[in-house]
Parts: C-alpha cells; structure tokens; sequence
C-alpha cells in the first residue's frame, strides 16, 4: 500500500542524521487520493507534524549498529513512527484534544469518525510495513511488535483509569509509563537489533536499553511541563496541573505525607488557571521535586546504559545510544 522512495543511507552515526533521514523518508511518502482522499490525508496530516522522530530513529540506529543495516530497516521504522502516530490521533479523540504540536488534531480538522478511521488505517499500515523485514526473523519481530502494541494499550487503558482514581501511587504509574512510552521505545530498539542481525540476547538488551531509556524520557517530560519554558516546550506549560493529571510529580510529591503534600493535594482541586499551576509549582518547590526528577531520570538512564554495556557491540558502536541518553535526558522539548 505505501510506496516509500528507495534512498541510500550512508555513515549515519549521529541520531540527528537518522532523525533527518526518516524525516524525509516521512515526506516522500505516497498514500493513495483521489476518492479516497478523506481516509489518507488525515495519514498524511498526522505524519507531517514533525517531532523528534525518536521511535523510528531508534530503529535504524539499532540495525546500524549490529550490521550496517539502516537501508533494511527502513520500512519497519516507518511503521514504528506509523504506529506511535496511530495512538496519537485515538489519543486526542479520548482526551477531546484540539491541538496537536502547535496545530489542529485530526479530529478537530475533521471530525471524530475520520480520525478513528484514520487511525485504524494507520495501525494496518504500520503492520503492513513492519511485515517488510526478511522472513527469517518475520516471526520474531511481529511476535515483538504485537507485544508492545497490547503493551500500549493496556498502558492508555490504566492511564484513564488514574484520571477518575484517587488511589494511584507511583508504583501503579510507573508501571503505566513502563507500557505506554517505555515499550514502544523497547520494541523500536529490539526490532532495529533483530534487522541488523542481533541475537536474541542482544535484542533483549537493546529491549531493556530502550524501555529503560522510554522511563527516563517520560519523566523528563512530566518535569517539563512544569519547569519548562512553554515557547521551548512547545506547549503550554501547567497542563498536567490544570487536567489533574497523575505525574511523577505528583505522586511523588503526595506520597511524602508532608504538610506541604496535603496542602498540594487541596491545590490540586482549585478551578484550572494560571493561579493553580502558580500554587502547585511553588508546593512543588517546597517539596523538592526538582531534585526527585533528577535522581530518577538519572536512575533509569543509568538502567538504560547498562542494558547497553550489556551487549556484545564495541564501545564505539555503543556512543551513539549514550549521546541520545544525553540528549533526551537533558532536553528542554
């Protein structure tokens, strides 16, 4: 169904290269028009909105790096960053969320029944290209591929949950971002391996290096939205706040049975607005959440970096997946 352009990929090593790469991969894209026109532009629109394209970035890296494979790998990356972007528009019909990276959602551009078709077509697509890899390991990347899709689906099911909960504690979330961001990231890195000839103990370590790394980099994120800046960010900052999401900041914060976490707890239930993201930002000061994100972002890139040591590839082979530890850890978007 996709017709992707044939491009050569040559001595990539940086994740910038990668990420430029699938970039204009992305955009040569060809999806059909004509009568069909309303079920493939929502595709296009989606696939056009840009971001870190971290997920199928992560998958050339890793075929790079266990046989120079990045060319094999191409077509399952594409579906990686095809899936992610799949949940991305039945993530926006469930949370009645207009805007997406700085512009109108599917569902709000056209209506809610394009963006659930829309969708559903972008899931048969991504399967259909992560189905392109060479048939000795079809199995065991689909077998990979499946996992992690229940994976995320189980892990949007309990974060709808924890909206209407007051019973979540971190462990509960941590296992919910371990399903929603961390095994989307592990599959990317193992199915990268696995096209660049891995074996399966290093695929399973290139697995934990990125599920670990999925950890980090959604701490990361719930620490922004706090103390980002919004013009880097991207978004508004406070929106975790204001929708009384449940962060790592805050069942963190909650959970130290302090004054300060009871008086958090009252902040959380003011009207949405400027006064309660001022309120709870300073109870977040007070209660040091600056330093808890760090240690832990810290602890599940050290996991990550070990997962990495854990493999047979060289140390050089192993500075790119360090660097991007670095680069998303430290990021300020």
């Amino acid at each position: 169904m996709i017709q992707a352009p044939t491009t050569a990929i040559t001595d990539m090593k940086k994740f910038s290269d990668y990420s430029a790469h699938i970039e204009k991969v992305l955009r040569d894209l060809t999806l059909p028009g004509g009568a069909l026109a309303g079920l493939y532009e929502p595709v296009t629109y989606s696939l056009s909105a840009g971001g870190k394209r971290l997920r199928p970035s992560l998958v050339l890296m890793a075929a790079d790096a266990f046989g120079e494979a990045a060319e094999k790998a191409e077509s399952a990356a594409v579906g990686l960053e095809m899936f992610h972007n799949f949940t991305l528009l039945h993530d926006d019909v469930m949370d009645q969320s207009d805007m997406r990276r700085g512009r109108p959602s599917v569902h709000a551009k056209w209506d809610v029944n394009t963006a659930i078709l829309s969708g559903d077509t972008m899931l048969t697509l991504a399967t259909e290209c992560v189905a392109k890899v060479d048939d000795s390991i079809l199995r065991p990347v689909l077998d990979a591929f499946n996992n992690m899709a229940l994976r995320v689906y189980e892990g949007q099911r309990l974060d709808m949950d924890f909206e209407t909960s007051d019973n979540v504690e971190i462990d509960d979330y941590m296992r919910m971002i371990a399903d929603k961001t961390g095994a989307l990231l592990g599959a990317c890195a193992r199915i990268g391996a696995l096209i660049g000839g891995a074996s399966e103990s290093d695929a399973a370590h290139m697995a934990e290096y990125g599920a670990m790394l999925g950890l980090a980099f959604q701490i990361q994120d719930d620490w922004l939205d706090v103390f980002g800046d919004s013009t880097t960010f991207g978004k508004p900052i406070g929106g975790d706040i204001n929708n009384n999401k449940k962060s790592f900041l805050l069942l963190t914060a909650l959970s130290s049975g302090t004054p300060d976490a009871q008086a958090l707890r009252e902040a959380m239930k003011l009207p949405a607005g400027d006064t309660k993201i001022k309120i709870v930002t300073r109870l977040y000061e007070r209660l040091d959440m600056n330093r808890h994100c760090r240690e832990a972002i810290n602890h599940y890139s050290a996991k990550a970096m070990a997962a990495l040591k854990a493999t047979s590839l060289s140390d050089e082979a192993r500075e790119p997946f360090r660097l991007l530890v670095e680069k998303l850890t430290g990021r300020k978007k």
